[in-house]
């Protein structure tokens, strides 16, 4: 192979161009790099609505970056392996590299791309880069694969002074530039009618730079107090790195390097350093599932669930996706998501369990919801963490646990802040009623301008009788053998 020809670096989810093994194989030997992403009609995995609204912003933001250093992003439309065949023609690439992805369908559909492209005598390489460690580079001293997490996660610590540094970005880097590119408005990433996306414009940043800047902001002004604060959704006690992670923006070796300077310096301590790190361990975990259980968005972990009687409720989930439960706790976490694309961890836990425990609608509605809505829609976390709150993976919490609600808003928004500001219909409620209005006396609703059925709902389930309908619905699944 020639060293005069181009090589080809086919992003997908890791528009970085900083710790990025494709790119560092790449340029080697001095190639050129054409720098391509394809938008293929017919993606292994494809974005949910909110998700293209950041895809958009991060290729803007990577095409800005790359034209800084003298190259191109170059935007091209149609099945991958036509666009390459494509691009190799009109450039005499022979080589492609592309950072390995790890859902079954895209290993799939990697594994072929490979097969092709080597049939027609083209280097076809894929990178570590997404993960600290790769799925099967953790096994049971029985050489399985994990079930739980944390026997996973320590035997990753054990391991974690063997991960290699970050990598910088190539000093060598010669890009290529002038091919034929497609204008990235004509995509259509973007919602117009109506754009229902018009507030995460304020709260987000794409790109590489904007990850930096987020990862720097949380390590010296928020992750004091991680450990505890982080239950708290009005203190904004995390990081807000996941929609980066998702997109391949900033690494996790690169997170691992910032927080072990952040450690040095005393800009955070040991106890939230290691809560944060095991976060980052949850994220590794979930790839780990699905990598070994490729079925994990589809069927429960454990059989013994599958039975499950989930209920066809199809006005309860229209109240539940537009925050109209009547259970202020739940509708404020619903309403953030459809706002900012985001939601803050511990109230995904509870609206996940209100689905499916109180409402008993099948986990994976509520899976394919957030898949649509969410800026860090991932396919692995989102089903690892659907059949967590559900019951049925096999470290989930137990059936039982049943998230109340009301005492949840009580513990973790003690203060009602977090419930003001998304449910504001109910901001003038004193501050012992916000988690369950119902339970207010008339002159206070009356106070505070609420009109139960009117300005706000009435609880579309009674929590004691909804609860008591789940156990027996569990219950008769034999789950305690």
């Amino acid at each position: 192979m020639s060293t005069s020809r181009p090589t080809i670096l086919l992003f997908r989810n890791d528009l970085r161009l900083s710790d990025h093994a494709a790119l560092t194989a790449a340029c080697a030997a001095g190639r050129s790099v054409i720098c391509l992403y394809v938008n293929d009609p017919h993606p292994a995995d494809p974005m949910g609505g909110a998700q293209r609204w950041w895809l958009h912003h991060a290729l803007s933001a990577m095409a800005a970056q790359i034209a800084q250093l003298g190259g191109q992003l170059v935007l091209r439309s149609g099945p991958t392996q036509t666009v390459l065949s494509q691009v190799i023609a009109e450039t005499g690439a022979d080589e492609v590299h592309w950072s390995r992805r790890y859902t079954p369908k895209a290993v799939a559909a990697d594994t072929d791309l490979k097969t092709q492209l080597k049939a027609q005598g083209i280097r076809a390489e894929s990178h570590a880069g997404r993960y600290l460690f790769e799925p099967w580079q953790v096994a049971t001293k029985s050489g399985t694969h994990f079930r739980v997490f944390t026997p996973f996660w320590r035997a990753c610590l054990a391991q974690l002074d063997q991960v290699s540094p970050a990598l910088p970005i190539p000093a060598d880097l010669k890009l290529y530039r002038q091919l034929p590119s497609e204008d990235l408005p004509d995509w259509g990433l973007l919602p117009t009618r109506p754009n229902w996306a018009a507030g995460f414009g304020p709260l987000w940043t794409p790109g590489e730079a904007g990850a930096f800047a987020r990862l720097g902001h949380f390590l010296s002004s928020r992750a004091h107090g991680y450990a505890e604060g982080r239950d708290f959704p009005a203190e904004a006690r995390v990081s807000y790195l996941s929609p980066h992670l998702q997109m391949g923006e900033v690494t996790p070796r690169q997170i691992l390097a910032s927080l072990r300077r952040a450690e040095a310096t005393g800009d955070i301590g040991e106890r939230d350093a290691t809560k944060f790190l095991a976060e980052l361990g949850w994220r590794e975990f979930a790839a780990y599932l699905l990598y070994h259980t490729p079925s994990l968005p589809d069927v429960e972990f454990q059989p013994k669930f599958a039975p499950f009687p989930w209920r066809d409720a199809p006005d309860d989930l229209i109240a539940w996706q537009h925050g109209q439960t009547g259970y202020p706790i739940v509708d404020a976490g619903m309403r953030e998501l459809w706002q900012t694309g985001t939601m803050h961890n511990r109230v995904r836990m509870i609206v996940a369990s209100f689905l499916t425990k109180h409402l008993r609608i099948d986990w994976r509605t509520g899976l394919v919801w957030f898949h649509d809505t969410l800026l860090d829609a991932d396919v692995a976390s989102n089903a690892a963490s659907w059949q967590w709150v559900a019951g049925c993976r096999a470290d989930a919490a137990p059936y039982f646990r049943i998230f109340n609600p009301i005492t949840q808003a009580a513990k973790f928004d003690p203060s009602g802040a977090y419930i003001r500001q998304w449910v504001p219909e109910l901001s003038a409620l004193p501050d012992r009623y916000l988690g369950a209005p119902w339970q207010a006396p008339e002159a206070a609703l009356h106070g505070a301008c609420v009109r139960l059925g009117a300005s706000y709902p009435h609880p579309i389930v009674d929590h004691a009788n909804a609860r008591s309908a789940a156990l027996d619905a569990f219950g008769g699944l034999s789950l305690k053998s």
